[in-house]
């Protein structure tokens, strides 16, 4: 295949084409409302499973809240901005609609799960002994004076032993399920909205279409909503998108997919700094966290290979058992023997032939490897996810909160002309870095005074990096590095009193405020600002370098160009500082500064240097990863985030090896174009999710199986669908982590999902079978260890079981073929099996686990 076949990189910013609306479907009334409830899952499962007919799906003439004029919006939904909707309107759109809640998935009812336990396996043989029995008793009944009471007494044994041995199964099978259920007790959600011109606080299940819903940080937005009002209001949506970053909201439509646009909030994610207004225009089932709930819940998992060889080889000894019996009751008539003893032998070795106890044995087995577990922070869910887990040769991972720490953290500063790298480890027991010199001391005041981040209130126990803050992810990572750095940095601020403040925008891309300084006897105000680093910079004039002020010149741009390229290579965000003292003269003190029409300088100020940011990787992650591939799986990640951020996650916990380059690297080397090399020379990928709505399932199959080292990047969740289709179509036994709504269809049609316990959403918890209870993909290898040995100790005790089936046979064998008298009856057998005999397999698995 030449690189013409998959060109897969090369391309710029168009990461989602077609992403959007392919969550969406055309269930709409004629007016273009929202119907009630969503489609029914063949509908969505056919659109969604294979992601077919994703341009159709672009055409949906009602997709156009976020487009259309706000006038329109209100005419459309019967709202005012100021009054929101009336109680009686709520109330019929409610009546109407329904509640603010997702459907519940259908749940397979206890009574099925019971009745499977009873009837399925080997209990089918010994429900047609038992029916055998009772039709020979009744027989014998009809036929003799004095009948014998025996062949009752083995039909009720026969039907004893089943129901004993499935209400056993099904005790072990509840008991690994109940533990999840304290997953589903949430706390009541509310929110505060405008009726009838009164703000409200509701239940968020009270909401309906039409309803103005007031947002503030911290909040979780409730519902799906066009943004009429805000102010610097920024959500996270990385339980959608994958994106770490947060995205601010506005009222101006950005973009024609709806997931690009600013002016809309998607239900389940949170509200990080600002407040703002917003419209209710889809609740429950038809937001884009329902629609895709939908597409998880209608999703069909496939058979785990544990679940696959035990129905083989339950099928095998059935058939077998069958066919040697009905052999044998034939024998017993030709040579003479009574119908009614050649059934009643029948029925023995069928006893005989059967292990009784195996089910039992296998799920015990499962039940304490799964306790295991537990304690070591995986909780299963599925029992059979315990030996999927040891079974897997593709793990599809997600980077945010999977493989890094879900916290932006100071990774790199530039100052004094050289790129200095902080500590971004856990328990900051990495690097140190010269914090007494001039340029540090420039650049810290700067991040500390230009912040508008704080910690939340009653953590004074709580270690630096866990706190949690009220603001903006970046400004957080700024905030936790400087507390490390100079102490306590809220009386640096009231030192440095804030006068006033122009917040960071999209248009400017920098963020002002003006302080008075600590000195008394220096009355100067003192300008800050932070933001893009190229517009910083064209603001500046000077830069301050080893503890002087020196003109910009060509040759400092250039070293700032490096250091910006580095840095920003390394997949970090990147900002920039500088700063001015504002003279005396001219800004006298109690000068009335104007932040709407600036009234001060914003030019000519001295550059000071560079901070980068990023989502560090987990410390116990690179030697997992290196685990894994010694055990010969395959790590992929998958994740919704840009593609050079992805890239330096993968190199930095080793799933992209060093040394293994993709094809944009190799073109690099060899200065020539990406199309002029042929993939098959590029032992790693990294690949855009947009380019898989393109790519045929033969090219993405090449792709699977000749690159060792893959990263998706820019993902949606219908391509994570096709990722996962992928591994399972060229044989790989696929496990796939993930915590975000995003990841739940991926999630439920793998092999094995495994969702994070703490930061997961519900629904991701939900279409997994394991959920890691510290949110760490280390723990996932320990799974793996004991999925590798559970497989092992299971064999050995099915081989046990079977071995002493064995001698139960050969007498009824001897009794028939060679007429010796029978030395043990059924009754006797089935005393054994369940007696003895499954006391001491017991045992031995506990023996084993050891």
């Amino acid at each position: 295949m030449s690189s013409k076949d998959y060109d897969l990189h090369g391309r710029t910013d168009s990461y989602r084409v077609a992403t959007v609306p392919s969550l969406f479907d055309d269930n709409k009334t004629v007016d273009g409302k929202p119907k009630t409830r969503r489609k029914a899952p063949s509908s969505i499962s056919t659109k969604y499973s294979h992601a077919e007919n994703l341009d159709e799906l672009k055409q949906d003439p009602y997709l156009d809240y976020h487009k259309i004029s706000l006038d329109e919006l209100y005419q459309r939904f019967g709202t005012h901005p100021e009054t929101g909707l009336t109680h009686a309107k709520a109330r019929e759109n409610l009546e109407r609609d329904g509640p603010n809640t997702l459907t519940p998935p259908i749940t397979t009812p206890e009574w099925i799960k019971f009745t499977k336990q009873i009837f399925g396996g080997f209990s089918v043989l010994l429900w047609c002994g038992a029916l055998l029995c009772f039709l020979a008793h009744a027989a014998e009944t009809s036929t003799t004076e004095d009948p014998n009471d025996d062949y009752f007494y083995l039909g009720v044994v026969l039907v004893a032993v089943v129901v004993i041995t499935g209400i056993f199964s099904y005790y072990q099978q509840a008991k690994s399920s109940a533990i999840v259920d304290s997953f589903r007790n949430l706390v009541p959600q509310f929110a505060v909205v405008i009726r009838q011109g009164e703000s409200l606080t509701l239940r968020a299940e009270d909401l309906t279409l039409g309803d103005i819903v007031e947002l503030r940080f911290g909040d979780r937005v409730p519902a799906d909503l066009r943004i009429i009002e805000s102010h610097s209001f920024k959500v996270d949506n990385s339980s959608l998108t994958g994106e770490s970053e947060p995205q601010s909201r506005t009222p101006e439509f950005t973009h024609e997919d709806p997931l690009e646009t600013k002016n809309l909030a998607f239900s389940s994610t949170h509200a990080l700094e600002g407040t703002a207004k917003g419209v209710v225009i889809a609740c429950g089932d038809n937001t884009v966290m329902g629609r895709i709930a939908g597409l998880a819940s209608s999703l069909d998992s496939r058979p785990t290979p544990i679940a696959r060889e035990i129905i083989r080889f339950v099928n095998f000894v059935n058939i077998t058992a069958i066919a040697i019996g009905l052999i044998l009751f034939c024998i017993a008539l030709m040579m003479g023997c009574y119908w009614l003893d050649a059934i009643i032998f029948m029925i023995g070795f069928l006893v005989a032939a059967v292990p009784e106890g195996l089910l039992a044995t296998v799920t015990v087995c499962l039940t304490l490897t799964a306790k295991r577990m537990a304690s070591k922070n995986c909780l299963v869910k599925n029992l059979e996810a315990v030996e999927t887990l040891g079974s897997t040769s593709t793990i599809c991972s997600d980077k945010t909160g999977t493989l890094t720490q879900n916290r932006m953290t100071v990774a790199h500063m530039w100052f004094d002309n050289q790129i200095i790298e902080a500590d971004t480890t856990e328990d900051q027991s990495g690097v140190q870095y010269d914090r007494s010199s001039p340029g540090f001391k420039a650049l810290a005041k700067i991040a500390t005074l230009c912040n508008r981040a704080e910690f939340k209130a009653g953590q004074d126990g709580v270690p630096t990096l866990k706190k949690e803050v009220n603001g903006d992810a970046s400004e957080a990572a700024l905030l936790k590095c400087m507390t490390l750095a100079l102490g306590d940095v809220m009386s640096i601020r009231r030192r440095n009193r804030k006068i006033c403040e122009i917040p960071f925008n999209s248009t400017n891309k920098y963020q002002v405020s003006i302080h008075e300084t600590e000195d008394p006897a220096d009355l100067r105000y003192l300008l800050v600002m932070k933001g893009a680093p190229e517009r910083v910079l064209d603001r500046c004039s000077t830069i301050f370098i080893g503890g002087k002020e020196k003109v910009l010149d060509e040759d400092m741009r250039e070293a700032f160009n490096n250091a910006y390229l580095e840095l920003g290579g390394l997949g970090e965000r990147v900002l920039g500082f500088c700063d001015m003292l504002l003279p005396s003269d001219r800004f006298p003190k109690n000068f009335m500064f104007d932040v709407d029409e600036p009234n001060f300088p914003l030019s000519g100020m001295r550059f000071v240097g560079l901070m980068s940011m990023i989502d560090p990787p987990r410390a116990a992650v690179p030697d997992a990863v290196a685990k894994c591939r010694s055990a010969g799986i395959k790590v992929i990640m998958v994740t919704g985030d840009h593609p050079i951020t992805a890239k330096a996650i993968a190199k930095s916990v080793g799933i992209i090896s060093e040394g293994n380059e993709t094809v944009e690297d190799i073109a690099q080397r060899l200065n020539i174009a990406v199309s002029e090399v042929n993939p098959r020379d590029a032992n790693a990928a990294v690949v855009h999710g947009s380019e898989l709505l393109d790519l045929p399932p033969e090219v993405l199959d090449e792709i699977l199986r000749y690159h060792k080292e893959i990263v998706f990047a820019r993902t949606s969740p219908q391509q994570k669908l096709i990722i996962v289709e992928g591994c399972q179509r060229i044989g790989g036994i696929v496990a796939v982590t993930g915590d975000g709504v995003n990841d739940s269809p991926a999630l439920k049609k793998a092999d094995i999902g495994v969702a994070m316990g703490i930061s997961g959403s519900d629904v991701s918890k939900q279409a997994a079978d394991l959920i890691l209870l510290d949110d760490n993909f280390a723990s996932i290898v320990t799974g793996i260890e004991e999925g590798r040995l559970v497989f092992d100790n299971l064999k050995k005790s099915i081989t046990y079981t079977l071995t002493s089936n064995v001698p139960q046979l050969l007498p009824f064998i001897a009794f028939i073929m060679l007429s010796i008298p029978l030395p043990i009856g059924a009754i006797a057998i089935l005393c054994i099996d369940l007696g003895t005999d499954m006391v001491s397999k017991n045992k031995f698995i506990l023996i084993l686990l050891r």
